[in-house]
């Protein structure tokens, strides 16, 4: 209605709207469903194409997230390694050095998995709402972003695991990390932990869009009655910002359980979790009672908003210099 298309980017469990320019980035959900009812031939190189098109289409604003990404992820990185120390009982846990230990190898992971989920996010969307048209677009949407972090986690989990060990103190570096991991045990060591990150990303991904919605309904509904104009009222920038940070907080909160699940396994180094989501559950429990699931809580839902904050003004900053620059 205010001349712009609202784009929901997920990068690394936030949810920040952003202002799409008519034109740019990928089509619209109405657009999509009614256009090109032909049925496509998959094939890998057309998903690939699809892929690269939408990359392409979004440039400027993947360009931008992906920097403000890397900010938001190197000013909190320390609220992050705090966490990991908390949810593996480490005595000190707000001891200064080693804060930033893992920090490149976080950045290599996450930036280009922003840009992957986005771009897979992207093609299962439109393909799910050629195949179901008559399904509500939102359920589309919430199911299409859970594919997208399953996707994107094939490219981020290594560096997950690394980064990880390196906060636990495993390793002293990353060089050290990859070595050691590769000796211990080869090329699947990187992916160890991977079904606890997807345990925790699935039902962090459903939360947080649920929440998001409810939070933006019940803010437009107070906005809408405080509006005395018969006008469409719709979030801002800012405002769907703020609502993206409440709902991740309160999504960060209640899967925190999974999270340390998530930890543990990754930094399980003598198989002490038994290398499942259910036995690492099952030990956390016979050792520290429930409440040792909400280990790490604190920093977990602190880091959330924050991030969110950061990310905003930093892709406002780098979208308003590249428009000068253009």
């Amino acid at each position: 209605g205010g001349g712009s298309k609202q784009q929901i980017l997920h990068f690394n469990s936030l949810t920040v709207a952003t202002s799409i320019p008519p034109g740019g980035g990928a089509k619209s959900a109405k657009s999509a469903a009614v256009t090109n009812n032909a049925t496509p031939t998959i094939t890998p190189r057309a998903i690939l194409a699809s892929f690269l098109k939408t990359v392409a289409d979004a440039k400027s604003h993947l360009a931008a997230a992906a920097a403000a990404r890397a900010v938001s992820i190197f000013g909190m990185y320390p609220v992050d390694t705090i966490k990991t120390r908390m949810q593996m009982k480490q005595g000190d846990s707000f001891r200064v050095s080693g804060l930033y230990k893992g920090v490149t190898g976080s950045l290599v992971g996450q930036v280009p998995y922003g840009v992957l989920t986005f771009g897979s996010y992207e093609i299962y969307k439109q393909a799910l709402l050629k195949k179901f048209p008559s399904t509500k677009p939102a359920f589309i949407y919430a199911l299409a972003a859970i594919m997208g972090d399953v996707t994107g986690s094939g490219w981020l989990c290594p560096s997950e695991v690394m980064k990880q060990q390196l906060q636990a103190g495993i390793y002293p570096s990353m060089g050290e990390a990859i070595k050691g991991i590769w000796k211990k045990n080869g090329f699947k060591g990187f992916y160890q932990g991977f079904t606890g990150g997807l345990a925790r990303d699935v039902p962090f991904r459903v939360a947080q869009l649920t929440t998001f919605e409810i939070t933006k309904s019940i803010y437009l509904r107070t906005k809408r009655n405080k509006n005395s104009s018969s006008e469409d009222v719709a979030l801002s920038s800012l405002e769907a910002a703020v609502c993206g940070a409440a709902a991740g907080s309160f999504s960060a909160a209640i899967t925190n359980p999974l999270d340390r699940i998530k930890t543990l396994m990754m930094t399980d180094t003598t198989n002490a979790y038994g290398g499942s989501v259910l036995a690492c559950a099952s030990k956390i429990l016979k050792d520290d009672g429930v409440g040792g699931f909400f280990a790490g809580v604190v920093p977990r839902v602190g880091y959330i908003a924050p991030s969110v904050c950061i990310f905003f003004v930093t892709y406002e900053f780098v979208q308003q210099k590249m428009k000068k620059a253009e």
